[in-house]
């Protein structure tokens, strides 16, 4: 079979920036009844994601391949959400099978569920703990969703960024010095063997994120490992009346 031919994409998605400027505050919360109304915009950027050939795509940087499949995702699952509009929870669009399994993301000519996106393209290809840090779920419980895309030059800069948001996010992630209690979110539980092989190295990852007092003293040890509840409630804006 030939290869498919070449199409031209710009990695610095041009087509997701500006609705993301417009849907994300930055804070967490996202406008999907906005998306709702105005999906062309969104559409037309995963379509043209989409048209990427697998072969030009695995010739790409790690990087660049990186930021594409984290917006692809991110963008997809905005427009589930979107389209579900409006939805109190992104596990209430399908129980059985998991949303998760839903075929929704086109990617080389073939179609992906989101968790294959997450699993087997991102975690299983670049094992890079960030990407837990830069995934959006359409959920409260979940990082928050950037205003801008994902671009290989900046990509470790907006992973640390991504990482000090999340983890500063006190209802998510905290620690309690005086009784050397860690809180945090139950994605280093889901995902544990990606941040650490042990609560130790756990600690000595998500430490340099938290401020200078909290920090120094998770890193003289001492301190347990607990876990907060993670919201699914949707994290769009309030629907205007």
């Amino acid at each position: 079979m030939p290869a498919s031919k070449p199409v031209v994409f710009d990695h610095a998605h041009p087509g997701l920036a500006p609705v993301l400027a417009k849907v994300s505050d930055g804070f967490g919360r996202v406008d999907y009844g906005y998306l709702h109304k105005h999906p062309e915009a969104l559409q037309a950027y995963l379509d043209h994601a989409a048209s990427v050939p697998e072969e030009q795509f695995s010739g790409w940087s790690k990087a660049k391949r990186m930021a594409f499949l984290l917006n692809v995702y991110n963008a997809s699952t905005l427009k589930l959400m979107a389209d579900h509009y409006p939805v109190q929870s992104i596990k209430d669009i399908r129980a059985v099978p998991p949303v998760w399994d839903l075929e929704i993301v086109r990617l080389f000519g073939g179609k992906y569920s989101l968790g294959q996106v997450e699993h087997e393209l991102l975690r299983n290809q670049f094992k890079s703990p960030s990407i837990h840090f830069a995934l959006v779920c359409g959920s409260r419980g979940c990082p928050p969703l950037r205003r801008e895309p994902y671009t290989a030059e900046r990509l470790e800069q907006q992973f640390a960024e991504q990482a000090r948001a999340f983890l500063g996010s006190k209802e998510k992630n905290y620690v309690d010095v005086d009784g050397k209690q860690l809180f945090l979110s139950p994605i280093f539980k889901w995902f544990r063997e990606d941040f650490g092989k042990s609560d130790a190295e756990i600690i000595e990852f998500v430490a340099e994120h938290f401020p200078e007092n909290e920090r120094l003293a998770l890193r003289e040890g001492g301190f347990a490992i607990n876990y907060t509840s993670f919201d699914w409630a949707a994290n769009g804006v309030p629907a205007e009346k």
